[in-house]
Parts: C-alpha cells; structure tokens; sequence
C-alpha cells in the first residue's frame, strides 16, 4: 500500500536526520532524550568551598589568643586571633533544633583519630559493612557482626569546663551546607586540622544561636 503524501515526507524526513545527526541528537530534537542526567549532574555537583583563611592573621596564632565561635544559625565558624578572625569557615551542626548546645565551652580533648562510641556501622568479621547508620546504645548487631564507630578525624571534645566531659565537640566531616549532624560540630578537614594544630586544652568556643 503507498503511503499517504505526509507520511511519507515524515518518515524521509526521519531518515535524513538520523543520517545526519545520529540517534542521540535527534532524541533530543524530539523531546524523546532523559532529562534525568542534567538534574543529577546537578545533585552531585561539589559544593564550593567557602573557607576563607587570612594567613596574616593566622600566623600570629598561639595556643593562649585564640578563640573558636561558632554561629548556627548562619551554619559558620570563626577561629579568632584576639579580636580578629583568621578563619571564617562553613560548618554543619546537630540536625534537629537543640542536639548542638549553646553557650560557652572549652576544649576538654584531644584526638587525632577519634572514632565515635555511639553512631556507626556494623561490620562483619570479614570487615564487610553489613549496616550503616547504626547505633551502639539502641541498635542489636546482627549475628558475627561488631560495631564500628563512624570516623571523628582531629576531633576536640568541648565541656563547660576542663573536667566537664560531654558527648559532643568539633571535628572533620561531611558539610551538605544545611545542619546535618547528632549535635557535634562538623568541620572541613582542613579547617578541623589548623584549629586542631593552634588549640590547646582549655581554648574557649562559643556556640551562639
């Protein structure tokens, strides 16, 4: 049967652009090509980093004129040298309303590799992680398996004094540029590593709202 004039010009036409633009390019002529890639492109596109780190100023840093404050509301940290900022840095503090403290603290440890007690995995005696997300206090390990506590690198524990010893502090990790965190203070790891450097025991830090 002869197809009808239309039909056939639609269907040359089909022909000569896929001839000339290939399968993936007339795809999207027609609308036919995912829009799902661009989107997740998008998703995981690396946040810029918004460290800003005055050299000058930080290099007259010492472990008695420095001081740490932390603002949740604008998700920032600010290391200070007496009266002025030496780093202005992104932070991520507790999740929920309250899980980060506010008020005046000091640095009560330490701890170049700390591993948290409370919030990890479970991992299988082969080292296969058999759960994330996992926490020590509520959760039951599946058979053969043990707890492994989630990675804290350059971590200071903060109290309200130097023998105060709470369950939360400052340390490296993962910034989504909201308040993420089970109520410690997550730092970029360069960040955690020079005010790990420049602190001593009994550095203040000041959470404000």
């Amino acid at each position: 049967m002869l197809f009808p004039r239309m039909q056939f010009f639609k269907a040359l036409f089909f022909l000569f652009a896929l001839s000339v633009f290939g399968v993936a390019s007339l795809a999207q002529e027609v609308g036919l090509a995912s829009h799902a890639k661009p989107q997740e492109a998008l998703k995981s596109q690396k946040k810029p980093d918004s460290t800003v780190v005055h050299d000058d100023i930080l290099a007259r840093a010492t472990p008695e004129n420095i001081s740490v404050v932390i603002t949740i509301s604008s998700q920032r940290v600010h290391l200070k040298v007496g009266p002025e900022i030496a780093i202005d840095a992104p932070v991520s503090t507790g999740r929920r309303a309250g899980w980060t403290p506010k008020g005046d603290f000091v640095i009560v440890q330490k701890q170049v590799n700390h591993r948290s007690t409370l919030y990890g995995s479970f991992v299988s005696a082969e080292g296969r992680t058999i759960r994330s997300g996992a926490n020590s206090r509520t959760d039951v390990p599946p058979e053969g398996a043990s707890f492994v506590g989630s990675p804290m690198k350059w971590f200071m524990r903060l109290g309200s004094h130097v023998q105060d010893y709470t369950t939360f502090g400052m340390h490296a990790g993962i910034l989504p540029g909201y308040p993420a965190s089970h109520g410690c203070i997550r730092l970029p790891e360069r960040v955690a590593r020079l005010i790990f450097e420049k602190a001593k025991i009994g550095t203040p830090v000041v959470i404000l709202e």
